[in-house]
């Protein structure tokens, strides 16, 4: 297989804003690893047999489910621990793996802003691929600067899955997407934004990055919880004007 390249990511506090539930919080993050690139169309063609045209560009068109069997079987490919198991689409992941997995929403948004507190993490023509550059299709990954952690486009070319539930409550299953993509604008592509689609969900400019790192913990780990999730799906707070409930 084409080489993962990962990046150690330090630790720290990341903060999070929710703007569609206009809410604040703060998470505390052991140090991991995070991949320099997005994964390519030729890491999933060796991986998972998907035939590659543009073999350095970002793997898109990829659901949230592919994306985490993607993870598995890229582990299982180097001998490490699966991340994942399966029970039909519900998926678990074991958070003492060592193996590959999708990053937190709180671990992307750290790793992504490298120490810098705007919304971008240098000038944006300099750092992302955006609608500015009047690109139809994702670019070649690593052909912008990368930011501090030694990470390329994290900001625009593809918005890439993490594990998070968006808002289960409103949402139901839907999981998180972040970074914006080549085709949007920059009020889109800045490090708080926040996407999601449903796990069969897929898109021309959504892809993914792998992570890596254990902790000693159970359904709990980098700013993410199961029973946060659980908490947030049975909300009963008031529906801002405009939304509309999940179906139960």
């Amino acid at each position: 297989m084409s080489d993962l390249e990962m990046a150690r990511v330090p630790g720290g506090v990341v903060t999070l804003h929710d703007a569609r539930r206009d809410l604040v919080r703060s998470a505390t993050l052991e140090s991991f690893e995070l991949g320099v690139f997005a994964v390519t169309e030729e890491q999933m063609s060796e991986i998972l047999g998907i035939a590659s045209q543009h073999p350095r560009r970002p793997a898109t068109d990829l659901s949230w489910l592919r994306a985490v069997r993607f993870c598995n079987a890229a582990s299982e490919w180097e001998g490490l621990d699966p991340a994942y198991t399966f029970d039909g689409e519900d998926i678990t992941w074991h958070v003492d793996s060592d193996g590959y997995r999708l990053p937190t929403e709180a671990e992307w948004e750290h790793a992504c802003r490298a120490g810098s507190t705007g919304p971008h993490y240098g000038l944006l023509a300099d750092v992302a691929w955006t609608a500015a550059d009047g690109m139809p299709t994702p670019q070649d990954v690593g052909g912008k600067m990368p930011n501090l952690n030694g990470l390329f486009d994290t900001l625009g070319n593809v918005w890439e899955w993490c594990w998070d539930l968006l808002d289960p409550a409103r949402y139901d299953e839907y999981r998180v997407f972040r970074g914006g993509g080549y085709a949007d604008d920059a009020w889109n592509v800045r490090a708080s934004v926040r996407r999601g689609g449903a796990p069969r969900m897929h898109h021309e400019d959504v892809g993914m990055r792998v992570a890596r790192g254990g902790f000693d913990a159970v359904d709990a780990a980098q700013g993410w919880s199961s029973a946060v999730d659980l908490e947030r799906a049975a909300s009963d707070d008031a529906l801002l004007a405009g939304w509309t409930p999940r179906k139960r």
